[in-house]
């Protein structure tokens, strides 16, 4: 009798043994396939960036391949429909190209090129309209700024808005104007840019303009949730403004 007690209990315990054994066998392989399926999930997951990161530079050359050609010859006619002021129309034109073909094949410039351009882009723009049209310019550019200098600005951002303003102004009205307004403080960039047209003119931009397409896309690839686009029309004023957090961006930049 005690025999056969001494014999349940090895038993018990061999059984025990057995149970402790093949579940700690079970956990680590279980971890193991866990473990593999995490790494699994992790290349797959960057994989699928680079993926991503490739497709959004494909999309981001094709819109380049026709926005410069688009830019260019707007820039000629005007130019071309205004001779008499053909040395400083050829000097702002330079330094126009020289952006162009230069720095905008380069994934980021800074701010302060950016700005430089937006500006011999305007006075270009200028020569189209009588020295009396009622236009204007404010800008509050903090050159101190910490990015001011920074390869953080995606090239040709600002040429949309002022393309359209001056393409779809009514010079006729009486009332008409243009007014663009850039600002850079505390890494944040803000441009406005407000013009009197038609609301026809307005409507048939928004619907058919491939600027404004390719700006709307180029700003989501490559700013996220960075920044802010919007667009207004009240009693044919148009109204375009640009909100980017570059300091927030490039932060991401520099830590991603």
């Amino acid at each position: 009798m005690e025999g056969n007690y001494y014999m349940i209990h090895d038993y018990l315990i061999f059984i025990g043994v057995f149970a402790v054994f093949f579940f700690l066998t079970v956990s680590i392989y279980l971890w193991g396939q866990n473990k593999r399926l995490k790494q699994r999930n992790t290349r797959l997951s960057e994989t699928n960036k680079l993926i991503e990161q490739k497709l959004n530079e494909v999309q981001l050359e094709h819109i380049g391949t026709k926005l410069n050609p688009h830019l260019f010859k707007n820039i000629l006619n005007s130019v071309q429909s205004h001779a008499y002021q053909t040395y400083m129309s050829l000097d702002k034109l330079a330094n126009v190209l020289d952006y162009i073909l230069y720095e905008s094949n380069n994934k980021f410039v800074s701010p302060k090129e950016e700005l430089n351009f937006a500006l011999s882009l305007i006075e270009i723009n200028k020569i189209k309209i009588n020295p009396l049209f009622d236009f204007r310019i404010k800008s509050r550019i903090n050159k101190s700024d910490a990015i001011y200098e920074e390869k953080v600005f995606a090239p040709l951002i600002s040429v949309d808005l002022i393309e359209n303003a001056f393409k779809h102004t009514d010079f006729l009205a009486q009332d008409s104007f243009i007014s663009v307004h850039m600002e850079l403080e505390g890494g944040v960039f803000i441009m406005k840019v407000s013009n009197k047209a038609s609301l026809k003119n307005v409507l048939e931009k928004e619907k058919s303009g491939f600027g404004s397409q390719s700006l709307d896309q180029r700003l989501k690839m490559i700013y996220n949730n960075h920044y802010k686009l919007t667009k207004s029309s009240k009693n044919g004023i148009f109204t375009a403004e640009l909100n980017i957090n570059l300091g927030e961006f490039y932060d991401k930049m520099r830590y991603s």
